[in-house]
């Protein structure tokens, strides 16, 4: 049966194993107590653990995304669901290993683990970008990112209850058990209804790829994708694109904020207002209300802006701007209040402005160059991801030798440098191409 809107379908399966994604990596940081209890764990090693994910997610990233371009992405989305699912559940044997095999190291093993699942995880993000390059039209890049990447607050909220409903009922074993699987259930579903590109689908139809590939909408510096002749573009002309890096220093700061209530929210509600496991299954969502609904909207205001000033720095880089702005402000006043309640709800609102630009920082690697989405999304995260080892690594020093303010305070500092890296961002702006030109006609 042919349909006109498959597309959409097509988004909301990735909106469905990005929320397992989520949920997967954050699964850890509400089995913390039991780990740390079982495994005699500081808060020094157990911000290292958290962190260890980030060295593996970077390099997914970096290498997923540049795969997706060459293999095509549904082949990297089927490896990454897998392989992450596999190291999920292995994750349930990482201490014993430790045991036998690293002198008794349960923070070694705990390590190895974690960084394999990371480096499986790394992908999921800049394959997307590929898939959106692939199956969505210049008009609807902004809102089809941000529903694509919805899954991540949504993941991030229902983390908590699932999760914690899940360790109420069983243990953390039996919980990654069943998180992995759910991860398999998904890949299987993927291999049967994804093609690499629309054209290849017989469900799409005629006027759908119409829609997808229509070129009667593009605005000044904006670029589609080029199936016929893709430009040969090396990943290293990445940094050659002043608005590619600054881009990826934005994205760092979006990240930061992201990756430290995600990992670090759960053991500071209940060291300093003593909640417990129990209670985190509602008070844990709360960070994430807001960021659901602003992760949807921002990509929709972004498109508006393009139509409305046919203008992509404005569309963009001001709009990000601005939201950061107001996340940094929120931030800084969280190290000033001393409610749980105040606490919760500058959390909420600090993290709903962080969620405004979140598609943002992919639509611009999508405007400047859509050949090689996968390639340079794939790097943009590999920058930005730094901050997923930075985060729960410097949160631990942080917390251990200044307390919890400091974690708030080093939040502001990120989003403030990512906000001023933003001012610089020009999509569509391709300096690249002159300097292939200027290698080409050297090599004549």
């Amino acid at each position: 049966m042919v349909k006109n809107n498959y597309r959409y379908f097509i988004i909301f399966m990735i909106v469905i194993i990005t929320i397992i994604n989520y949920i997967d990596r954050g699964a850890l940081s509400y089995a913390q107590a039991e780990i740390i209890q079982e495994f005699n764990l500081n808060p020094v090693s157990w911000g290292a653990i958290l962190g260890y994910f980030g060295y593996g997610y970077i390099f997914g990233a970096l290498f997923g995304g540049a795969l997706a371009d060459k293999k095509g992405p549904k082949f990297m989305w089927i490896l990454a669901g897998t392989t992450w699912s596999i190291f999920e559940i292995g994750t349930i044997f990482a201490g014993h290993i430790g045991a036998a095999f690293f002198g008794g190291s349960a923070l070694a093993a705990f390590a190895v683990f974690r960084v394999l699942f990371g480096l499986a995880e790394g992908p999921t993000l800049s394959t997307m970008n590929r898939t959106m390059a692939n199956w969505v039209s210049p008009k609807e890049k902004g809102f089809s990112v941000a529903l694509g990447l919805v899954g991540t607050p949504i993941g991030a909220l229902v983390t908590a209850p699932i999760v914690v409903g899940l360790l109420t009922f069983t243990n953390w074993k039996v919980t990654f058990i069943i998180l992995g699987l759910l991860g398999f259930i998904w890949v299987l579903i993927w291999r049967k209804i994804f093609t690499n590109l629309p054209e290849d689908h017989p469900i799409v139809s005629k006027i759908e790829l119409q829609k997808i590939r229509s070129t009667d909408n593009l605005i000044k510096g904006e670029l589609q994708l080029d199936k016929t002749n893709p430009q040969n573009v090396p990943w290293y002309f990445f940094f050659k694109n002043p608005t590619l890096v600054m881009n990826a220093i934005g994205y760092f700061a979006f990240l930061y904020v992201n990756i430290l209530l995600l990992t670090w929210t759960p053991k500071y509600l209940q060291d300093e207002f003593n909640y417990s496991l129990a209670s985190l299954s509602y008070i844990g969502m709360i960070p994430w209300v807001g960021a659901i609904v602003t992760g949807l909207i921002g990509g929709k205001i972004s498109d508006k802006l393009r139509e409305k000033t046919g203008n992509l720095r404005i569309a963009r880089s001001w709009f990000t701007v601005v939201c950061l702005f107001f996340t940094a402000i929120c931030f800084m006043l969280l190290s000033t209040v001393g409610s749980a309640a105040s606490v919760l709800l500058l959390m909420c609102i600090g993290n709903a402005f962080n969620y405004l630009p979140n598609s943002i920082y992919w639509t611009v690697v999508l405007d400047t160059e859509p050949n090689k989405a996968g390639t340079f999304g794939g790097v943009t995260h590999f920058i930005a991801n730094l901050a997923t080892i930075i985060a729960p690594t410097l949160t631990g020093s942080l917390v251990a030798t200044h307390g919890y303010n400091a974690m708030f305070t080093a939040a502001a500092i990120a989003v403030i440098i990512g906000m001023v890296s933003m001012i610089f961002v020009k999509p569509g702006q391709r300096s690249h191409i002159s300097d292939m030109h200027n290698e080409e006609n050297i090599i004549l």
